[in-house]
This record gives structure tokens, sequence and C-alpha cells, in this order.
């Protein structure tokens, strides 16, 4: 056994440090503090000693921990410590012609715990591909203290394999759960999006390709409809708007460029990975190590990045105004009115069935029926409310903040209407699902004209004054609370 100067058996210290590697986001924790401050003073104390090597791969282990939110002073505890080792090992003279440190990575760091035990036992089996001599090796060692550094500090040493800062591989995780539809519970979508939009307006010049590669990442679900802030989509086309003069003019030689991932999470991932100097090496080198991909040039190439700002741009402009600007409906009447001025009640009813076929019309649809609603008759009242129920009920993700504001407008009038205590009418009133709900709109609307469904219902029930508070409630209470601006509409009002 290695004398590594500590009561504690190394095999015991080296689980209590994977620990803290597998648990390293949290704060506060004292626990957590007191073993990384142990470890570091342990190695300030002998950084040029033989059991220097345990003290600096165990902050190896526990480098997460102190890229998070450890206590006072304990990341300058280590970084003396690390400073002091790489100082005291870096030039001590050897024989290898290389070391283990220099092809090591963030996914080699979860068995260093493991590697210890044996290191510390010289009469345990050694199943590493490298020699143990070279592991133990001072220089290797001081290549581990500066790994740490770097970890710490991304950037702040050199002579160290390129790495993904520890942030931005937990922004790809986070991007990647929200982009693919399920969000880690703690997500806060609109301040993450807004984040990346915030972390390209102020990029330094060599991380901005990336920053808007993730840009434009996070835009195709920012207009998809997931988001209902108006905020979020201002805060991208601010970015984008002050990132383009940035690549004004750009020209390349070029024969070709990169083609960038079609998926949120992968066109994610690539930008993040391109926000760093480390991600951009990790880049370079996977590309080196498996032959594939476009050389970096190519990718961030200035003149590339313009047509890429240019297209999201043009694409959030355009689903801004869809999802949050006025919407004109009147070029339906064409579409939904006969030239008598009756209902086009065979069309409005084949789009009100609850299919993803009819997605497509539900927006519109629905508020040109909740404004057409106050000019109609009670006949096509019944109808055009019910229209409007629907198509909420279809649209998918949610409604805009136009079509919402509309059907509310209408939905609150119909529920605020007086109403009998009973309903005057017998029988049931009208099923709003299946296919009987398709079939017997049309009779209601034309009984000469469309055969029943069964047992009709009676025209009293389809235009009964409960039935249609009842309705109106419902969809009330699915549309609000989806955008503050309807909290604000009703607070005005």
């Amino acid at each position: 056994m290695t004398d590594t100067d500590s009561p504690t058996p190394l095999a015991e210290l080296s689980r209590s440090w994977d620990e803290i590697r597998k648990n390293y986001q949290v704060s506060d924790n004292a626990q957590y503090d007191r073993e990384v401050l142990d470890c570091a003073a342990r190695l300030a104390a002998g950084p040029g000693a033989e059991s220097a090597y345990a003290w600096t791969l165990g902050l190896v282990v526990m480098a997460r921990y102190l890229t998070w939110l450890p206590g006072e002073g304990v990341v300058r505890a280590a970084m003396a410590a690390l400073e002091a080792t790489d100082t005291a090992l870096r030039d001590r003279p050897c024989d290898h012609d290389s070391h283990p440190y220099r092809n090591h990575d963030d996914e080699d760091d979860m068995y260093i715990a493991e590697l210890l035990v044996q290191l510390g036992d010289e009469t345990a089996e050694w199943d590493e591909d490298r020699p143990r001599d070279e592991w133990l090796c001072p220089r290797n060692v001081a290549g581990f203290a500066r790994i740490v550094m770097d970890i710490v500090d991304p950037g702040s040493v050199s002579d160290v394999p390129p790495r993904l800062p520890v942030e931005a591989q937990d922004t790809i995780e986070t991007l990647s759960a929200l982009l693919h539809g399920y969000p880690k519970p703690w997500t806060d979508i609109d301040e993450e999006i807004s984040s990346q939009a915030g972390n390209l307006s102020t990029a330094d010049p060599e991380d901005r390709a990336g920053h808007l590669l993730v840009v434009r990442a996070v835009t195709w679900y920012a207009v998809s409809g997931m988001v209902r802030t108006k905020s979020v989509l201002d805060d991208l086309v601010e970015a984008v708007e002050r990132t383009l003069p940035h690549f004004a003019d750009a020209s390349c030689a070029h024969e070709w460029h990169a083609t960038l991932p079609g998926t949120g999470p992968d066109a994610a991932e690539l930008g993040v990975m391109l926000s760093s100097p480390g991600g951009r090496g990790v880049y370079e080198r996977n590309r080196a190590e498996s032959g594939r991909g476009a050389p970096l040039e190519n990718v961030v190439c200035p003149a590339y990045m313009a047509e890429v700002a240019e297209k999201s741009l043009t694409l959030l402009n355009e689903r801004r105004e869809e999802l949050f600007g006025d919407r004109d409906t009147s070029r339906l009447d064409a579409e939904y009115l006969r030239a008598d001025g009756r209902l086009e009640i065979e069309k409005i009813a084949e789009r009100l069935d609850n299919k993803s076929r009819n997605e497509q019309y539900a927006d519109d649809l629905g508020l040109w029926a909740a404004r057409c609603y106050e000019q109609a008759d009670d006949l096509e009242r019944a109808v055009l409310l019910l229209a409007a129920y629907q198509t909420m009920e279809i649209s998918y993700p949610s409604p805009p903040l136009a079509v919402v504001r509309g059907v509310l407008a209408t939905m609150r009038t119909v529920a605020a209407a007086p109403r009998p205590e009973q309903c005057a009418h017998d029988g049931e009133h009208p099923t709003l699902r299946y296919a009987k709900f398709r079939k017997s709109l049309p009779h209601f609307y034309e009984p000469q004209t469309h055969p029943s469904a069964g047992d009709p219902v009676s025209p009293q029930a389809w235009t009964c004054p409960r039935f249609a508070g009842t309705v109106a409630e419902k969809c009330i209470s699915g549309l609000e609370g989806l955008y503050e601006d309807l909290d604000e509409d009703r607070a005005a009002a």
C-alpha cells in the first residue's frame, strides 16, 4: 500500500470522492467541501512527494464539483495545490515516450476512482492499457494537475487534451431534453431559450458561430408554438439582428460548406461544442479520429454563418407575426360561406373532426367562427360556437395569441349571458365527440339536405342557452392562462 499520509485507506477515500463526482450538482454541502479541502491540503503539503498522484487524481475525480457551487475558498485552495504540483513535477526526468494524461478525456473521469485503488496496491491486478509506472510518473501527475485546472478554469493551461467545459456539457443535456420535448423538471423553458439569445449577443468573435448555431436550433422549438411568450421570440430576433453585421460582406473560397444537423438536439449539441475553444478542439479531435465531418473552417465560415443567420431571422420574423400578430380571416368567407351567405356546413363539419389532418385549419377556422358569431342568427350561432370550441381542441400544440384572444372574447360573452335554471327541451344535449357529432351537426343545420345519424337531437337542444354556456366555460378553462398578454387584457378590461 502506498503511503498516502492518511489514516483513511485510499479505497475508502476513492469511494467518497466518487460519490462527489456522481452528485456534483449540489450547493452548500459542507461535507463535500471538507473532503475537497482535505485532499487539496494533503497535496499542498507535498506537491512533489511520491503520494502526490493520489491527491491529484482525487481532485480529478472531484473536479466537476469545483465547477459548481463549492464553499468559499475551496476552489482557491485546490487550484493553489494543483499549480504547486504542476510546478514541482512537470519537468522531472523520465524515460516514457508518452503518458496517460495525454489521451484522457471527460468520459475517462469516471474510472479514476477505481484506478486509484489499483495504483495504491501494488499487489492488485492491473488491467489498464498503459503501464503502472506511466501512471505514477511525476510528469503524468503534473499533466493530470493541469487537466483539473483546465476543468475548473477552461483554457487556463496548455498541453492537455481538449474537452468540453462542464457548463457546456450541462447545456447540451438541458437543451437535448428540451428539444426532444421532455424538458427537465427544473428547466424554465422561456429563460433557457432567451439565455441562448443572450449568449449570442455577447459572444466573443471566435465563439460567435457556435452560439449562432445554438440559436438556430432553439429557434425551431420557439417558433413551433410551444413557446407562448412573445418576448422570447423578440430576444432571438434581436440577437440575430445584432449578429448579422459581424458577418456582413463576408466571402469565402470554399467549394462547399458543412451540412448542418437537421434536428434540434443534434444542432444544439454542435453549436454548444463550437462555442468554446475546448469544444472546438474536441470537434477537431473527433473528426481526425473518425475521418468524418467537415473541417472546422467550413462549418464556421463567416459567409456560411451569414446565410444561417438570415434564414433564422426570416423564420423568426414570419412565425412571430403568425403566432403573436393580428390574423386576417376575411378571406375565409369565400371558403366557409356560400354565395347566399349560408354556412358551408359540410366543409365545416369535416374540419371539426378531431383528426391530425385538421390541425392545419383549426386556428383560422376557430377565429373566423368566433368573429362571425355576433352577426349570426341563432341557428348559425350554435354552429359557430361549436366550431370555435372544437377547433381549440384540435389546435396543436396550442392556438396562437390572436386566435385565443378572439375566441376567448366570444366565449366570455356567451358564458356571461343569462341562462335559465333548467333546460326548456327534452332529451340530452349534442355529443361533441366521435362520428356522431360529424354527422349530427350538418343534419341540425340543414335537416332537409343531410340525413340524421340515428335518433336526432332536437334543435332546441343544439341552441339551448345552458348548453352554450357550458361549452363556453369549458373552452375558457382550456384557453385562459396560455398567454400572459391575455391576463393583461382581462386586467385592463
